[in-house]
């Protein structure tokens, strides 16, 4: 009877831990700062992998690799909500990073899991991670506030 009763409690530790895993599967998540001495050594390695800021816009950076199911789909719902911000002020940058070829950074940004996608603001920064294929109007609604004008235009033109 014990035996049947511990394998009952670890049946249910594992469906609670499974759902749970699940619930936060392509979800776009903020992202806390990191700290200073890391997030220098972050920078370095973006910098170093070809990650830039165009137009100090934001940049969706993803994790993937040839052996990734997902990060197709992930390809194409990214690709898609920036042809769809083509005409921001800041418009997004479009970032793939293959795992097996950027380890160092990979493991700087904690990627666990692919498919991985980070935005970034202006300055390279996280501001939000998602773990999994996202959906394109919770990228949309992460990108629009990163992607509006830094400075209100000036309307005195003389």
């Amino acid at each position: 009877m014990t035996g049947i009763t511990i394998l009952l409690v670890a049946l249910v530790a594992v469906v609670a831990v499974g759902l749970f895993l699940k619930s936060r599967n392509g979800k776009v998540r903020v992202t806390s700062p990191a700290a200073t001495g890391t997030a220098d050594s972050r920078l370095e390695l973006l910098r170093a992998a070809g990650v830039v800021s165009a137009n100090g816009g934001p940049v969706v950076l993803h994790f993937s690799a040839d052996w990734c199911g997902p990060c197709a789909a992930v390809r194409r719902v990214v690709g898609q909500v920036v042809l769809s911000m083509a005409d921001a002020p800041r418009p997004p940058v479009e970032i793939e990073l293959d795992i097996d070829k950027e380890p160092a950074l990979a493991r700087e940004m904690s990627v666990l899991s692919l498919p991985t996608t980070f935005i970034l603001d202006g300055g390279l920064e996280e501001q939000f991670r998602v773990s999994g294929v996202p959906s394109a109007g919770d990228l949309k609604a992460a990108l629009v506030p990163l992607s509006g004008p830094h400075e209100p235009k000036s309307e005195n033109s003389g």
